[in-house]
């Protein structure tokens, strides 16, 4: 049996969208508008999702491969300001393992007609299971989707 180990790392990403941030914000707040974003990849099937978007609500996103390897993203809320902020924890498990636990921070700030996203993300990647790099390569990915599901929304 190997060592537990704990990875400490932080990471920021910006991005500018298209959109006003009540819009953007909007993106995160429902479960039908995230749903349209907040997916895995080719081949991932969603399971179970629900959203209980205020202070001390939670969020849970899980999902199948077709190889029958699970994913679950399990949040809590601890901060919301409307179309300008929201600051949550997670915990990610891929098949039953727990990869990692992080507190993620999400601002929206006007820049022109649009909005700049800046999510800062502080995580605890366990064990060897999970790394920093791949989790903002993801986070990345995640940004595209959002970006594409905004557009595509006119």
């Amino acid at each position: 049996m190997s060592q537990p180990s704990v990875t400490h790392a932080s990471f920021t990403i910006e991005r500018v969208y298209p959109a006003a941030p009540a819009r953007v914000f909007a993106a995160w707040a429902s479960a039908e508008a995230k749903s349209r974003w907040f997916v895995g990849p080719d081949g991932w099937t969603q399971v179970r999702r629900e959203l209980d978007f205020r202070v001390g609500g939670r969020e849970c996103a899980h999902g199948r491969f077709g190889n029958g390897e699970t994913t679950a993203f399990d949040s809590t809320y601890h901060d919301i300001v409307q179309d300008q902020r929201i600051v949550y924890t997670y915990d990610m498990r891929h098949k039953g393992v727990h990869l990692s636990v992080s507190l993620a921070t999400v601002e929206f700030k006007p820049e022109g007609t649009g909005t700049r996203l800046v999510i800062t993300e502080q995580g605890a990647f366990l064990d060897g299971n999970d790394d920093p790099a791949g989790r903002e390569m993801g986070t990345r990915i995640l940004l595209d989707q959002l970006d594409a599901a905004l557009r595509k929304q006119g």
